[in-house]
């Protein structure tokens, strides 16, 4: 009989594969290291915060799975390279990757946004990305792979959270990145998807700094009364987990260069 407290290797032909994940201290990153663990895939945890990560890392071995833990701050070459070598010394391969790791920014009027502000949310997200994908191609053009961006719905199907130019930004300009990246890297089996979620409970907005400001731009928009028809909640991690096993399976084997939103229709109305 299945036991609840083991990792379990039959599922999606997923055991014995090896996955870089940033941003893997909590929330989406957290939940898909934990699901992809559970699923006999071996686990490289990337993140600015090593003893968060390392909490996630315990769960991992304390049910029979194997991870390690690589601190990094995305946006900085030499940590994300230092990553991968950290990755390759100790399993020699790597076939999925998720590009999770962002940040909200400051949230103002673009008059009131600094410049210095407006950097630090590209440098994280936009740039980030692109680090996190860069140093992946050379390890996965061994054996094709999968590489899975986080985005968002702001920026790529909605523009109604006034203050977020910068994030919204860096969401569209991921999205973008990822096709160009599907096209670049199709020759060398290499997939890349765009995950854009919608409202997911986790806690992103405790690093979220908004202004008084924003009460100035705002248009008032009439909603229904839920913004998510689907389920009348908020999406959870799990739940955009789970939409990572699919993409990093070989059940998305022929899926490349395409946004997949998980948010409960909630960017359609």
């Amino acid at each position: 009989m299945e036991q609840t407290n083991t990792i379990h290797t039959g599922e999606y032909g997923l055991a014995g594969k090896t996955a870089l994940i940033t941003g893997a201290s909590s929330g989406i990153g957290k939940a898909a290291a934990l699901r992809l663990a559970k699923l006999g895939v071996k686990v490289c945890l990337v993140d600015i915060r090593k003893e968060y990560a390392e909490d996630v890392q315990e769960i991992i071995m304390r049910k029979g799975g194997e991870a390690i833990v690589a601190e990094a701050d995305i946006s900085d070459p030499e940590q994300v390279k230092e990553a991968y070598a950290k990755l390759q010394e100790t399993w020699g391969r790597l076939d999925i990757v998720l590009a999770n790791a962002g940040i909200n920014g400051k949230i103002a009027p673009i008059e009131d946004l600094e410049p210095e502000e407006w950097d630090a949310t590209l440098q994280t997200n936009l740039k980030g990305t692109f680090l996190t994908v860069k140093y992946a191609v050379p390890l996965l053009k061994e054996n094709g792979g999968s590489i899975v961006i986080t985005s968002s719905i702001n920026g790529t199907r909605i523009f109604k959270n006034f203050g977020f130019t910068a994030y919204s930004s860096s969401k569209a300009g991921q999205a973008a990145f990822a096709k160009m990246a599907a096209l670049e890297l199709a020759r060398y089996k290499i997939r890349v998807n765009v995950i854009c979620p919608g409202s997911i409970d986790t806690n992103i907005e405790d690093s979220t700094e908004r202004t008084p400001e924003l009460e100035a731009i705002r248009i008032p928009v009439e909603y229904p009364e839920t913004s998510m028809p689907l389920a009348d909640r908020p999406g959870t991690a799990d739940q955009v987990a789970d939409l990572l096993v699919f993409l990093g399976s070989d059940l998305s084997s022929h899926v490349t260069g395409t946004e997949v939103y998980i948010d409960g229709a909630e960017s359609l109305l």
